[in-house]
């Protein structure tokens, strides 16, 4: 017996209801065609989702209440609202920047950004404990300009970019502020292998390689290209310096504190027995051997062009070392004069100089030495220059 009329065309609207049903649940998100959402909207749909959103960059997020517009520390992170002069944190989403865009869409390196409406593609999630959009995969100006690094290019490997560890090695610390951040820190750079005193020397021939002469070291504080084959302990030789001066602690050279080469540099024996163990501050007389460093009863001043050198290795300390291990609890402080205390100073001036002298190409290459051929372990601070605010700021 065939269905009547009737009943076929109720089945056919059924049928209907439900393809119309579908479609409107795998409709377009704005990542996919759909209008960019709004600031606003981004920041109320914290759902992981992927989504387009488009807004004015007001600044760089460097904490979760605190947004700077000038002087921008680093490229790894932009803020949008809704409207060019918006100043409330609460109303603006905090982006993430991941290496590969960084150069295009980073406000150090792009200051012109400031104030230029934007749409980026990425996921509604918490970044710096803020509301965010994370792990983005496309940037362009909101009137359809690219510049020529708008897209990820297509890889053929699930390694991230050299450079761009968030989404591996950082992926537990990602968007976490203050306390947490650093503990969460502290557990993934604990991780590593670790050295005897003696493999340090070959580590450090390793790790601070001249660039442009192979059989060479770059001294830290001196600065001056010498051959790996003088270290010792002869008046000209290079010998360990120890960043985090050993004796703030009582770690001395035992396995641990006393050879974790994050801290370790090659120096020229005077120069090191000069620096002693004072603490970091701004001041003082000229130092002998060393241009450009300074001096007095308590402090050392390094030259300009390792400044956020010398802070991110001391930043590393006070979050690797923090009681475990048999060793003492690393804590920097704003004194001059800490002794034989496990504290080293002067934060304020080390915070400064973070800011002052961003990670180069040598450093970079030392962090990533370390980490492939070395100890394992990476240190935070050249790679997120922006977390020691997000911590002691």
């Amino acid at each position: 017996m065939q269905p009547s009329p009737a009943t076929r065309w109720k089945f056919l609207t059924a049928v209907l209801a439900v393809l119309t049903v579908a479609l409107a649940l795998h409709a377009p998100t704005a990542a996919s065609g759909a209008a960019p959402l709004t600031v606003a909207q981004a920041v109320a749909q914290q759902t992981g989702a992927s989504v387009t959103v488009r807004g004015y960059v007001v600044g760089q997020p460097t904490a979760t209440n605190t947004v700077v517009r000038s002087n921008f520390p680093s490229d790894f992170a932009v803020a949008l609202a809704d409207t060019a002069t918006e100043t409330s944190t609460s109303a603006m989403l905090y982006v993430q920047v991941p290496a590969s865009f960084r150069s295009a869409w980073g406000l150090q390196s792009n200051p012109g950004l400031l104030g230029r409406q934007v749409d980026v593609t990425g996921k509604l999630a918490a970044y710096f404990s803020h509301a965010g959009l994370t792990s983005p995969t496309a940037f362009a100006f909101a009137s359809g300009t690219r510049p020529t690094t708008t897209t990820r290019p297509p890889t053929t490997t699930t390694t991230p970019p050299a450079g761009d560890h968030d989404s591996t090695y950082y992926r537990t610390a990602i968007g976490k502020t203050g306390e947490s951040l650093k503990d969460s820190l502290h557990g993934i750079i604990s991780v590593q292998r670790k050295l005897s005193y003696d493999q340090v020397w070959d580590a450090l021939k390793l790790t601070d390689q001249d660039p442009n002469n192979s059989a060479n070291v770059i001294l830290l504080y001196s600065g001056r290209s010498q051959s790996k084959s003088t270290n010792g302990g002869d008046p000209d030789d290079w010998n360990r310096e120890h960043v985090w001066a050993k004796s703030h602690g009582d770690f001395g050279t035992a396995t641990g504190p006393g050879t974790d080469v994050h801290h370790l540099r090659p120096e020229d024996v005077s120069v090191n027995g000069a620096r002693g163990n004072k603490d970091f501050d701004d001041g003082g007389t000229a130092a002998s051997e060393a241009p450009g460093n300074y001096t007095d009863a308590d402090s050392w001043e390094p030259r300009d062009a390792v400044k956020g050198d010398v802070a991110r290795m001391i930043f590393y300390m006070a979050v690797r070392y923090e009681g475990g291990d048999g060793f003492a609890d690393l804590e920097m402080n704003d004194s001059t004069s800490n002794g034989s205390n496990p504290h080293l100073g002067k934060r304020s001036a080390l915070m400064r100089w973070n800011a002052q002298d961003p990670p180069d190409a040598f450093e970079k290459r030392r962090n990533q030495v370390i980490h492939d051929s070395l100890q394992g372990n990476r240190n935070p601070f050249v790679d997120h220059p922006e977390w020691a605010n997000a911590i002691w700021g």
